[in-house]
């Protein structure tokens, strides 16, 4: 362990500070459901991509990016398209606004304002959402868990602690025990300060990462000076053919064994599979997650566009200084590291907790370490306050007990968040690595979510009843599909999605259609573009000065271009890092270009 007293400090002083901001608003979140829940939806925009972007710095997330860049390097930019991560693309350019102007409080609430709240199909509809939601918190949960266990064990062996717990541990389950520790304080001020102490929380940490990821970054920079990167050929270059053609015989042979174990050798298959999976998955919206809950929180749909813009420009920039610059590090010295697990197999996600074990120096160390640990305290945080905000809005006030006072609603979101984290702490002893469920997470659970979720946005005649059937079919397939293959998750989507739409087109045709008053009230409210035309002639019929959407080509168009520039925002830190000039001089120019184009396509059109 190489933590110095300055490190220990840093990392004391900000668990401190953020149990006493759990406290100190307390009172303020306690004022009411929406300012425990939503903060009052009262937070400026910057705040809350502040804190949506920090909730996605997560640790798991950053140790899988590190061993997936130093694997497959600038290829890796690529991968990441499993979430899909250009989905914030299509919400900031139109779904984010279509989804604030419900003005719901979650996705289940928002289904009323879709279907109405008289539906035969509404509350099956309704509890399937919040069964979806509570899934995938609870995977998400699991996922930031067993990444932050593992990540922990590096910089506090077990033989310096084992000798003070009065039980016995396996070597097996050590990382659980330090996730169960910190998962601890986590819940603390997560479950006191509600969505004020979580975006506070979430700001203040962001602003340690922004320092950290730029002092490894430059750390990285001033390494390379005089030295070179012994990887395969391509490594370097960002584009690919059919095949990854990358190996690494000779420089260190266990990345062989990863790249043929992740199933991503046939990269140009892997990569349609992603492109295609993740724009349908973008189409249908953001998942009923912390993601969801932020949107839903701005101030106005306008807000809710420019915060889910300003995610990517503060998390990927500063997020792959800090994967290149730990990455750099590994390569340039990976004869000093120890990557290799209890059973002697290495395992590429401890390249991140031991690199800065080994290269960082006092203090920045601290701030490393402090950032990751509040990376791990914000996903969480965001998670458990979604979750918490289904079962009580969407369940206890629903159907248990709807006159409930303030004073019980904020007692039961304590107690709710308490055996919500406990439920998520037994996922994670369930998990064998962060992989695992990210795979499951994003290659198979979300698979059965997109066509339901698709449709009800672009398609009139879709119903309650219609979207139940798409969402119970996807999910049940999604989670008996691991039971019955052992093949890379991605490749089960086709499948997934096949199966929920015809599910879906099957349980609309199955029930009549949504009441027209209703329709009519979602159309003019939200005003999507797609397949509205019934319901559009229905509206001019009685408002002739009423103006469809017609931006879908425009929108299309900024999608391609916001893409693009995410792309870009992941890639300069990583060109600029390795002193590759010339394309450093290339991304910033189309970075500039692009976001001439873009003020003048989406920011002076913003609306509410």
């Amino acid at each position: 362990m190489k933590l110095h007293l300055i490190d220990i400090l840093i990392l004391l002083t900000y668990l401190s500070a953020m149990v006493f901001i759990g406290f100190w608003l307390r009172k303020k979140a306690g004022k009411s459901k929406d300012s425990y829940l939503m903060g009052g939806k009262s937070l400026p925009w910057y705040m809350l991509g502040l804190s949506d972007a920090s909730d996605m710095f997560d640790i798991s997330g950053t140790m899988w990016m590190v061993a997936l860049c130093f694997v497959y390097g600038f290829k890796s930019i690529w991968i990441p398209w499993l979430w899909p991560v250009f989905n914030q693309v299509f919400m900031m350019m139109f779904l984010s606004k279509w989804l604030r102007r419900s003005n719901a409080n979650t996705g289940a609430e928002w289904l009323q304002t879709r279907f109405g709240a008289a539906d035969k199909g509404i509350k099956a509809s309704h509890i399937i959402v919040i069964a979806f939601a509570l899934i995938g918190c609870l995977g998400f949960m699991a996922y930031g868990f067993i990444g932050l266990g593992k990540f922990v064990q590096i910089f506090i062996p077990w033989d310096l602690v084992k000798a003070y717990i009065p039980f016995h541990i396996s070597d097996k389950y050590v990382p659980h025990f330090y996730g169960i520790v910190f998962t601890l304080i986590a819940m603390m001020y997560s479950i006191l300060g509600g969505m004020h102490s979580i975006v506070l929380g979430d700001v203040i940490k962001y602003m340690v990462m922004i320092v950290a990821c730029l002092a490894v970054g430059v750390i990285a920079w001033q390494h390379m000076a005089n030295q070179t990167l012994y990887t395969p050929k391509g490594w370097t270059d960002p584009f690919f053919g059919w095949k990854l053609d990358m190996n690494w015989s000779g420089i260190f042979k266990d990345a062989n064994k990863k790249i043929a174990e992740d199933g991503f050798s046939l990269f140009g298959v892997f990569f349609m599979m992603m492109l295609l999976k993740g724009v349908f998955a973008s189409l249908a919206g953001p998942a009923p997650n912390y993601d969801m809950q932020k949107v839903l929180s701005t101030r106005s749909p306008k807000d809710a566009s420019k915060m889910t813009g300003f995610v990517s420009i503060i998390l990927l920039p500063i997020r792959y200084s800090l994967v290149i610059g730990l990455t750099v590090l590994a390569l340039l010295y990976y004869k000093q590291i120890n990557i290799k697990g209890p059973d002697g197999v290495a395992d590429f996600e401890r390249i991140l907790p031991a690199t800065i074990n080994t290269f960082l120096p006092a203090g920045i160390m601290g701030l490393v370490l402090t950032g990751l640990m509040g990376a791990f305290m914000g996903t969480f945080s965001g998670t458990l306050n979604a979750a918490q905000a289904y079962i009580v809005n969407d369940i206890y006030l629903k159907y248990i007990n709807p006159a409930a006072t303030n004073k019980r609603v904020l007692y039961m979101n304590y107690v709710v968040g308490v055996v919500v984290v406990i439920v998520g702490v037994i996922f994670g002893f369930m998990a064998h690595n962060v992989n695992d469920i990210l795979q499951w997470i994003v290659g198979g659970l979300y698979g059965g979510y997109v066509a339901a979720n698709i449709l009800k946005w672009f398609w009139w005649r879709f119903n309650a009843s219609g979207f139940f059937w798409g969402m119970i079919v996807g999910i049940v397939a999604a989670l008996i599909m691991p039971c019955l293959t052992t093949g890379l998750p991605l490749y089960w989507w086709p499948l997934l999605f096949v199966l929920s739409l015809a599910a879906s087109i099957a349980g609309t045709y199955a029930a009549p259609p949504t009441k027209t008053s209703v329709l009519i009230s979602f159309y003019k409210t939200v005003r999507p573009w797609g397949f509205w035309g019934h319901v559009h002639e229905l509206v001019i019929a009685d408002d002739p000065s009423f103006k469809a959407n017609k931006n879908f080509s425009l929108d299309m168009f900024n999608v391609v271009l916001g893409t693009i520039a995410q792309l870009c925002l992941t890639i300069l830190p990583m060109y600029l890092i390795i002193r590759m000039n010339g394309p450093v001089i290339i991304v910033i120019g189309i970075l500039v270009v692009i976001g001439m184009i873009l003020k003048r396509t989406w920011w002076n059109k913003l609306e509410d």
